[in-house]
């Protein structure tokens, strides 16, 4: 018989700042990176004033992560020191392997009623990874296949369900990412690998996780962390339920943070921060 992944943590998402000046919702960032090994942080940057966006994130660097945006509503230019450059709108994702390091930025534009809505999850590199190339990978709405179970609207970033699998793919920490919708009281169950972290982050709606749990409301956002098993069983309350569900390999080690910078060692950390300040970052041909 599956065992049924149940509630491990609830958490709401909190008010934050980040970039230029972005008013955005943060479910977790720094402090928490043991508990929802391999993924550091998780902002929700859904918005209706413009002015509480538009300063954007201008160009800063990254090492030793990768950075995944996914859009609901308006659009993103963004550019980046490998020569990528371009416009990311609703439904579309851009999944960055920063590696060995990269200087992006990312400026949002809210559609023609002002609204601004997505998700910034960044995932961490085992240190086998972390010094490895940069790589961009931009994902159309078109390019995601979706699946329809009973009650169900699923659109797959990343990992498979039913017959589909997500164009995001050879990513080391084995990651699933799912937009998942659910109708009014529909139940729905999908298969996870024993051993992997899983979160949901419920934005609209209300839904029940796991065989026994109570009734969680998204609210501004919710953060639901589930315990250990094969497979996560949800139901949709009386308006339905729409989230994010997340799942990957676990790394198991030692984690330096300073800003947009993750590595192993506090010394990794400080050269690296070293190399920005010289003009050594940025690697030939990233």
């Amino acid at each position: 018989m599956p065992t049924t992944r149940e509630v491990a943590l609830v958490s709401p998402s909190h008010p934050t700042l980040e970039g230029a000046g972005v008013h955005l919702r943060r479910a977790f960032g720094f402090g928490r990176e043991n508990r929802f090994d391999p993924f550091l942080l998780l902002d929700d940057f859904r918005g209706t004033d413009p002015a509480l966006y538009l300063a954007g994130f201008p160009w800063h660097p990254h090492r030793g992560i990768e950075t995944i945006t996914y859009i609901l509503e308006g659009e993103v230019e963004h550019g980046d020191s490998m020569g990528n450059a371009g416009t990311i709108g609703p439904g579309d994702v851009q999944w960055m392997t920063a590696g060995s390091g990269v200087i992006h930025q990312e400026m949002p534009r809210g559609n023609e009623l002002g609204r601004m809505g997505g998700f910034q999850l960044w995932a961490n590199l085992p240190a086998s990874h972390k010094m490895i190339p940069p790589r961009y990978c931009g994902i159309t709405a078109s390019e995601i296949p979706a699946e329809e179970p009973p009650g169900a609207h699923i659109r797959v970033i990343c990992g498979s369900v039913g017959a589909s699998t997500g164009p995001a793919q050879d990513i080391v920490i084995e990651p699933e990412y799912l937009d998942v919708t659910l109708d009014a009281d529909a139940s729905w169950s999908h298969p996870t690998p024993p051993g992997h972290t899983v979160f949901a982050y419920l934005f609209e709606g209300a839904a029940k996780f796991g065989e026994s749990g109570e009734m969680i409301v998204a609210e501004e956002g919710t953060l639901v962390l589930l315990a250990d098993g094969d497979q996560v069983a949800i139901t949709a309350g009386s308006e339905g339920a729409r989230m994010l569900l997340v799942s990957g390999k676990p790394l198991g080690e030692p984690v330096a943070w300073r800003g947009p910078i993750v590595m192993n060692t506090q010394e990794e950390l400080e050269q690296a921060w070293r190399e920005l300040d010289d003009g050594t970052f940025v690697r030939d041909g990233a």
